[in-house]
């Protein structure tokens, strides 16, 4: 599946650093706005340690093969960009074609790099933003309102449902709440899935702090703004250093393991992202396993086993039979498939089986 998360700020708040660090793609990175004028693209792993496990199980595949996604660093946004301001509708439209949007918030201090509006304010930093979305959004829902008002004096049902849709972003906008904070029914959310508005997009808020600051981010005030933004606005958020990441984008295993450990953290901020990024979209992982490869599947929670195998190949969701599951955990307990079945662990699930992250699937079919 092709996802893609855009990593998105105003200008210099370390977003380039941050998807250098991500991709080691060497997007260009300087202390000056719009140094990105095209959008980076970057392919990134999910980083897992159940993949490495069943490698360990199979006696050994031609090729282990992780799950991954799209990272694009999208150049910075600045008052008035729904408006044409810098360069405008040019980054709006990039972050249109995004699955989900990882908001870099600058949390530190440096004389030495140049903010935007001149001193580090992260919350007004946020509202800039979000609110150059909402405007964009804005415009969008008000030129479709117009197309679609016709028709409803002509009692067309369409889009008399559409235009009360419609209002009701309207409404929501003009008081700068996003899209993604609107109720609506499950037959609205259809609609308004299809008007593709920027605001329908979940968030990630990625604050940025100090390379000596992130074993004490208690105590970075601007930290703790952001945190309770992302609580009121029922994001998800976590803290990074990306200087300190692009230091250990560049380390092997063995080293990145080291100088983790002496900096006293547990897993590098660019694992937390990813992941986070990975569960904000609603995604889990499947595996398939055996002498060719050993490889992890992405899947959208709550799909059934047909649609799970039709990521492999569509053949294999037209003529499913039936899927072969075992749990992650009942395998590597068993220490090998045949132990596994031996030991009953083995189901063969039909066609209203609801896959769960961590299955490992072989598929039956017939076409």
């Amino acid at each position: 599946m092709a996802l893609t998360a855009g990593i998105v700020g105003l200008p210099n708040v370390g977003k380039s650093t941050l998807f250098n660090a991500i991709t080691q793609a060497g997007a260009e990175s300087a202390n000056y706005p719009f140094c990105t004028i095209d959008p980076n693209v970057g392919i990134v792993e999910v980083p897992d340690h159940r993949l490495q496990k069943l490698t360990e199980l199979v006696n050994p595949p031609k090729k282990t093969i992780p799950t991954a996604f799209e990272f694009t660093d999208i150049a910075g946004i600045v008052k008035g960009a729904s408006k044409g301001e810098g360069l405008g509708n040019k980054f709006l439209s990039h972050i249109r074609q995004v699955d989900a949007i990882c908001h870099v918030v600058r949390c530190f201090q440096d004389d030495n790099i140049t903010h935007v509006s001149g001193k580090v304010d992260p919350i007004s930093d946020i509202e800039t933003i979000n609110l150059e979305l909402i405007l964009a959004d804005l415009e969008t829902v008000l030129k479709r309102i117009q197309r679609v008002e016709k028709l409803t004096r002509q009692k067309d049902k369409e889009a008399m449902a559409e235009f009360e849709v419609l209002s009701k972003l309207r409404d929501a906008f003009e008081e700068e709440i996003p899209a993604r904070a609107v109720e609506f029914t499950e037959d609205q959310q259809k609609l308004v899935k299809g008007f593709h508005l920027l605001t329908s997009k979940s968030v990630l808020y990625v604050a940025n702090v100090g390379e000596d600051e992130l074993l004490d981010i208690d105590n970075n005030k601007y930290v703790q703004l952001v945190k309770e933004f992302a609580e009121k606005d029922e994001a998800k958020f976590i803290v990074i250093s990306a200087k300190v990441e692009s230091e250990i984008a560049e380390l092997d295993g063995e080293e990145k393991a080291m100088f983790l450990e002496e900096l006293g953290i547990a897993q590098s901020g660019l694992d937390q992202l990813i992941q986070a990024t990975y569960q904000l979209l609603g995604f889990a992982t499947y595996f398939t396993a055996g002498e060719q490869e050993v490889r992890a599947w992405t899947f959208k929670k709550g799909i059934k086993a047909p649609q799970a195998a039709g990521i492999i190949h569509t053949d294999f969701e037209k003529g499913f039979i039936r899927a072969e599951t075992v749990s992650y955990e009942d395998l590597v307990e068993a220490g090998s498939e045949q132990a596994a079945k031996e030991k009953g662990k083995v189901r063969l699930e039909g066609k209203d089986y609801l896959v769960k992250d961590g299955d490992v699937m072989h598929f039956r079919f017939n076409v």
